[in-house]
């Protein structure tokens, strides 16, 4: 597995008046992943956009796309998310009923499933899952609105999740989510994070491109 930093930019930061200019800018920098928030007002204090606004952007792109589905019910509408053209879906286990039931229908329809958990949540109740999942996002910040600072417990947690991988004998991709720049993805980076969710770091930086070069710099460096 290549070990190529990814930069994931959160759509939530962009210009929702003008999303097609915000893919062209995606497309234009080194981010290989658009990230997709979606929040239904209920397992966060946010409501965002669903599926028929992800279905309305895969026709404009061949960015993969990286839904976070911040939802009370990721069991019922996994299906919407593959219909609308997500390539990675990421559920909460704090939402999740069937995990694993889950992943076996993404895996089915040929896409990458994932596993979040929210920042007080531990590490350790990942362990059994991890055999099923080809990601796991770790949240520097707690879901539901874009520009939280960082929480640098985040590092020990990426360690400590690390260790489970190990243990388990498994390599999923591992995510970071929330305050992340050139400095903190190099600390995640530094204890096995490869995907870096950028939200306000990227759409709105100066120029989005150099924004991301810096990122992945940063990151790399820190594995080297």
């Amino acid at each position: 597995m290549s070990t190529v930093p990814i930069v994931s930019p959160s759509l939530l930061s962009a210009d929702f008046t003008d999303l097609n200019t915000a893919l062209k800018i995606v497309e234009g920098t080194d981010a290989p992943w658009l990230h997709l928030d979606v929040m239904d007002g209920h397992f966060v204090p946010n409501l965002t956009f669903g599926p028929p606004l992800i279905a309305a952007l895969r026709p404009k792109t061949k960015l993969i796309f990286d839904a976070h589905l911040m939802i009370d019910n990721p069991d019922e509408t996994i299906q919407w998310y593959l219909d609308a053209g997500c390539d990675y879906i990421t559920v909460h286990l704090e939402s999740a009923r069937g995990v694993e039931k889950m992943a076996e229908l993404v895996h089915s329809q040929g896409k990458k499933f994932g596993l979040s958990i929210k920042p007080d949540a531990p590490v350790a109740v990942l362990e059994e899952f991890l055999p099923c999942l080809d990601m796991v996002l770790i949240m520097s910040v707690f879901p539901g609105f874009s520009g939280q600072a960082f929480i640098p417990e985040t590092v020990d947690r990426l360690a400590e999740l690390q260790a489970l991988c190990e243990k388990v004998g498994c390599s999923p991709l591992i995510q970071v989510d929330g305050g992340i720049n050139p400095g903190t993805a190099a600390l995640c980076a530094a204890k096995g994070a490869r995907v870096f969710v950028a939200g306000n770091a990227f759409f709105k930086a100066a120029n989005p491109a150099e924004a991301c070069t810096e990122i992945i710099a940063a990151a790399q460096a820190a594995v080297i």
